[in-house]
């Protein structure tokens, strides 16, 4: 984000307050549109430290003006964050020989942007805590003096989430500025001044309809949203005595006065957190459905003391999100209350905050459809201009005033750009959102509807989403010196020893209501084992005397049992008294547990098999581990490695490192687990790939797994191979090398002449090590992996959102599905995102569904398509109606006559507005066609059907025109008046009764039906509507009768042959029209580009197909070579 900045200056300001009194309030109007123009016209540039106002260029290009504000600090304030930060945002001003210490900021989106001297810049006011290690955090453990919480609360500012609620005169205001308001409102004024009341009155009453219920809407969502924001509650809060961090006293306070630092005191019940907090001690059990919409509760367990920097993201396992519910919390030793946390985000800083704000300020979307719609209004600008010079000088024939003169050719501007040309191609997508709302799929971004239209590819995450969130244990195998025992299908049959312990006790899992809760996964492997799980009663020391003086977290019990080599067994109780949560990025979580008398200590770690094994000693792997991993991964299964080793029960259990306990373990054996394929993914894989979406895993599980339910999907067909894409860093000994490898079904490697000769498909599956590597050292290679690759395995959250951003740099518009938990940042990242949840909105995407399975992805694209098309359509409509209205004004101009009042406002408002209203309505098709609809407004066939339907309203225009004048009762026009003057006459009423029908059989012509939506006699409503509006016209062209012959001031023509000769000219032009619009949907207009040379595509993916599919290009990839990265190639010596 760039920032500059502007002070002001007295005469500008002044001078533009002259000029805005002068104009009437335009200038203030132009100021509001343009901001940045404000800013240049009332301010000179000047260094940021001395900025009243500064101008903001966000990422998306955007300028934005917002006010530097400044607050006195409190005297000795400054000394409370050190000599290295006192400097950093200190401005000292001399005022009446008295220097004050002012706190200079802005705000931004709701986030706090304060002046650092030693920065010169504007930084966020978390900078202040970015650098917080866990240990500095632990450091607050005794809280803040009051001295310190009020400084920092007026550096942060107060703790909450404020969506302003704004009164309804000034919404009004606010909206009766728009321009499209600004643009109704001056052409009101000027079809009043040309006597056209009935008009301007009717289009008056529509406008504040319109704004009314917009009014409602706005306030109404603005009210929920606030209601969803705000959180003000009391919270129990440590404070110190003084500069010695005694612990003094608790306090209650409002949740309002928290900042970063504060200790703040959890109750055992339960609370809704009011803000982003680190956990230090104790234990909690909390709701995330609010962020993640993952309904299962999570435990929260206390962060290390140790010097990492400390990441909510990273140590999300350890934090407590603003917004969430905590369940219970226990362990942490302070009576009444359960657990201490320190606050480390407050506002709009905190995961809630991050929600608030995308909906407040969601990412505007760059999409092709809607930058050429902005280019076409410059088209029909320029149409404009045309015409208005083509008035003048028909007008300045004829004995009129200059007044009237400018109103007639003001006149044209407001009728061939029409002011609600940007309202009517959003109505598809409003009817589309409501249809996915009634379907359970939310969204907080409907400018992201039309874009689904448009994906390519689309990304899914495995557990979950493809398969079952629940697994079942399908056995397990112990590791032995001579290698592998035989799979154990029931783990209740294995003898006492270390696997059935860590079995039963590495987890993570929770009692509520006495019912143990938590990771699905963790759950059924608990659940195996028959042992029942017990924890503590609150500050009871009971269990931590029986188990040798350790703080026991949980106690897990052996159950009674008749089996032989459990008759002799003690079945005596394990604690567990140190955990350490599972995290992606480590792939593994491990804990600690004591015997009872604390007489042994042993650690027991599970993970990815990968993972564990290279945290074991190596001679305790057995030798058959890769080929064991391999069988069972490619038979679809889950599979995890358990290891253990004893540990030193003299030393402080609970306060051991991570890394120290998880390294030279001992390897104890597998455990399979059945991750079924959801009935609906191998069905909804199909559609997509029937409709040429093509479709990729992103997956945090095996790489043999991953394409085992790839392959059950249907990713990858059974006449496919697959190959696998193997990266390897630089070490002392080696450079980074690649290397594609493809086995056959016994496992034996295959050459790429025996590949190639075969002519096989074949799809690429990549681990998250590998990718690394392949973005590091092979950027070459990498978009041609990421072409042909369909398996994305062993992935961490931050590599598949790294993933989703190098498909957009191919061009592709990518869309995502996933659980919402850890693929949080690709779900934001991509094209069109849509997380699997139990939530309306969720911070992970822009869209959300209730549906537990993918089948929601075809029917968001369909939806997608739908309103895409619908958009087009609609715009195509309202073009054609300004210029179809253009033609008619201009041709009567011609004649020194023009339309009647009330004639514009039956064209406007029972034809245009009517027909654009439900034109729209009509659902998407029920099956998804292999073809995308066009998002190109400056496409061939858009202008060129355009051109040539315009043409043919002119001609059909102009020649009832001619007829009308070529026949023996013509009257002539007098020539010495203009305008409405000379109403009714034969011209008018010709010319009006064509339109009226063009206006009408225009909307069949533009309104696309399949392959995208469904066909026109769906849309029932619109079906309907059309017939009457034909009818209605038909009975004003033959029989108007004196009521609407006077109303409307129409000819009454005697002659009937005449009157049927006007309505078969009509379904002539509407015959012309919809014949070329069927010639050009199946590709007439294609056939000119057969006269220039064929241009390749300019999306880099499709470039990059056509290479990979030449058979003139050389076999890609090298199969079974070692390449080496070019980087490191020597090149010369110096």
């Amino acid at each position: 984000m760039d920032a500059q900045g502007y002070k002001w200056v007295r005469w500008r300001v002044w001078l533009c307050h002259v000029v805005a009194v002068l104009s009437l309030g335009v200038l203030l109007i132009v100021f509001r549109w343009r901001p940045r123009l404000a800013l240049f016209a009332r301010c000179r540039p000047c260094p940021l430290g001395l900025a009243d106002l500064v101008l903001i260029r966000d990422n998306c290009g955007i300028f934005h003006v917002v006010e530097v504000l400044t607050e006195e600090l409190e005297e000795g304030s400054l000394e409370l964050l050190g000599d290295t930060e006192t400097t950093e945002w200190r401005d000292t001003v001399e005022l009446y020989q008295e220097k004050k210490t002012l706190l200079r900021y802005y705000l931004f989106e709701g986030l706090r942007f304060i002046w650092l001297d030693r920065k010169a810049t504007f930084c966020l006011a978390s900078v202040l805590n970015e650098d917080w290690t866990c240990k500095d955090l632990h450091g607050y453990k005794n809280g803040l003096s009051h001295l310190e919480q009020n400084f920092r609360r007026q550096v942060y500012g107060p703790n909450v989430i404020d969506v302003p609620v704004k009164s309804y005169f000034k919404l009004l205001i606010e909206e009766v500025l728009n321009p499209f308001y600004v643009f109704q409102l001056f052409s009101m004024v000027l079809w009043t001044v040309d006597e056209y009341y009935y008009y301007s009155t009717s289009i008056f009453l529509i406008s504040l309809i319109s704004i009314g219920i917009s009014l409602y809407e706005i306030r109404k969502q603005r009210v929920i949203l606030h209601n969803m924001a705000r959180l003000v509650t009391n919270v129990t809060v440590i404070r110190t005595s003084g500069d010695k961090r005694v612990l003094s006293e608790q306090e209650n306070v409002s949740s309002m006065e928290l900042v970063p630092g504060d200790c703040i005191c959890l109750p055992k019940n339960g609370l809704l957190m009011p803000c982003d907090a680190a956990l230090l001690a104790g234990e909690c059990l909390i709701n995330e459905g609010m962020l993640t919409g993952e309904s299962v509760p999570v435990l929260k367990t206390p962060l290390l003391d140790s010097e990492n920097i400390y990441n909510s993201a990273a140590e999300r396992k350890h934090t407590l999100f603003c917004g969430t519910q905590l369940i219970r919390a226990k362990g942490g030793g302070l009576g009444d209350f359960g657990a201490v946390a320190v606050v480390t985000g407050t506002g709009f800083f905190t995961a809630k905050g991050n929600l608030i704000s995308s909906i407040l300020y969601p990412q505007p979307t760059s999409f092709r459809f809607y930058r050429d719609a902005a280019k076409f209004l410059v088209i029909l600008g320029f149409l404009a201009c045309i015409g208005t010079i083509y008035s003048f000088v028909i007008l300045s024939n004829y004995d009129m005033s200059w007044f009237s003169v400018v109103i007639r050719v003001l006149d044209i501007i407001t009728i061939v750009v029409p002011p609600a040309l940007p309202a009517a191609i959003t109505v598809g997508t409003i009817y589309a959102q409501n249809r996915l709302k009634r379907q359970g799929i939310f969204c907080i971004s409907p400018p992201r509807i039309n874009v689904c239209g448009k994906v390519s590819l689309f990304c899914f995450d495995k557990t979950g989403t493809l398969t079952e969130e629940g697994l079942d244990v399908w056995g397990v195998m112990e590791a032995r010196s001579a290698g592998f025992s035989d799979v154990v299908s029931d783990p209740r049959l294995l003898p006492p020893g270390p696997m059935l312990s860590c079995l039963a006790c590495c987890h993570t899992l929770a009692l509520l209501e006495g019912q143990p809760i938590g990771d699905p996964l963790e759950l059924k492997m608990f659940k195996s084992t028959g042992w029942t799980l017990q924890e503590p009663e609150e500050d009871s020391g009971v269990l931590d005397a029986e188990f040798g003086g350790h703080k026991v977290l949980a106690v897990m019990k052996h159950p009674p049992s008749l089996l032989p080599f459990h008759l002799n067994s003690s079945g005596a109780p394990v604690a567990i008294v140190q955990r350490f949560p599972f995290s992606s990025a480590l792939q593994r979580m491990s804990v600690v547990t004591v015997a009872c008398g604390g007489r042994s200590a042993i650690a027991f770690m599970k993970g990815s098999p990968e993972m564990v094994a290279s945290l074991c000693r190596q001679e305790t792997v057995p030798p058959q581990f890769s080929k064991k991993l391999c069988r069972f991964s490619s038979e679809g299964l889950r599979v995890l490695a358990l290891s253990y080793k004893s540990m030193d029960t003299s030393t402080d259990l609970r306060a051991t490192e991570r890394g120290e306990v998880e390294k030279d373990m001992q390897f104890l054996g597998l455990l399979m687990m059945k991750n079924l394929v959801k009935p609906e993914s191998a069905d909804v894989i199909c559609t997509l790939s029937l409709a040429k979406l093509r479709t990729v895993m992103v997956t945090g599980d095996n790489i043999r797994t991953a394409v085992n339910v790839a392959q059950s999907c249907g990713m990858v067909r059974a006449d496919e191979r697959v190959i696998f894409v193997e990266a390897a860093a630089r070490t002392a000994q080696t450079r980074p090398m690649l290397r594609f490898t493809l086995e056959d079904q016994e496992g034996t490697l295959v050459t790429a002449q025996a590949l190639y000769q075969t002519h096989f498909g074949y799809h690429l599956a990549i681990n998250g090590s590998s990718f690394a590597v392949l973005c590091d050292h092979f950027p070459e290679h990498l978009p041609k992996v990421l072409m042909r690759t369909t398996v994305f395995a062993r992935m961490a959250p931050d590599q598949k959102t790294q993933l989703v951003k190098e498909l957009q740099k191919l061009n592709y518009l990518v869309g995502m599905c996933g659980d919402g938990a850890n693929d949080c940042g690709a779900l934001r990242a991509a094209d069109a995102g849509i997380s699997l949840s139990e939530a309306e909105a969720s911070i992970a995407s822009p869209f959300t569904s209730k549906t537990q399975n993918i089948s929601c992805v075809p029917l968001l694209i369909r939806e997608g398509r739908c309103s895409l098309v619908t958009a087009f359509s609609l715009f195509r409509y309202m073009a054609v109606y300004s210029m179809i209205q253009f033609c008619s004004v201009l041709i009567l101009y011609t004649v020194s006559t023009n339309l009647a009042d009330l004639q514009f406002l039956f064209i406007d408002v029972a034809l245009v507005t009517l027909l654009a209203i439900v034109m729209g309505k009509g659902g998407p098709s029920e099956k998804l066609s292999p073809y995308r609809p066009p998002a190109n407004l400056m496409a061939l066939p858009v202008l060129g059907s355009l051109f040539i339907h315009i043409s043919m309203i002119i001609l059909a225009q102009l020649t009832v025109l001619f007829i009308t004048t070529s026949q023996d009762w013509y009257i002539p026009l007098n020539s010495t008046v203009f305008g409405t003057a000379n109403l009714p006459n034969m011209d008018n009423t010709s010319v009006f009764s064509l339109s009226g029908f063009q206006y009408i059989f225009m909307a069949v012509v533009v309104t696309k039906g399949l392959p995208h939506k469904k066909r026109i006699y769906h849309n029932v409503i619109f079906l309907c509507l059309l017939l009457v509006l034909f009818a209605v016209m038909t009975c004003l062209v033959l029989y108007p009768g004196p009521f609407f012959i006077k109303i409307m001031q129409l000819y009454d023509f005697a002659d009937l042959n005449f009157k049927m000769l006007l309505v078969a000219l009509a379904a002539l032009n509407f015959l012309v029209c919809f014949v070329v619009e069927m010639l050009i949907d199946v590709g007439v207009l294609n056939y000119l580009h057969c006269l220039c040379p064929k241009r390749s595509s300019k999306k880099k993916f499709k470039h990059l197909n056509s290479i990979l599919c030449d058979p003139s290009v050389p076999s890609w990839p090298p199969l079974n070579q070692t390449l080496y990265s070019s980087e490191y190639t020597a090149v010369g010596i110096n």
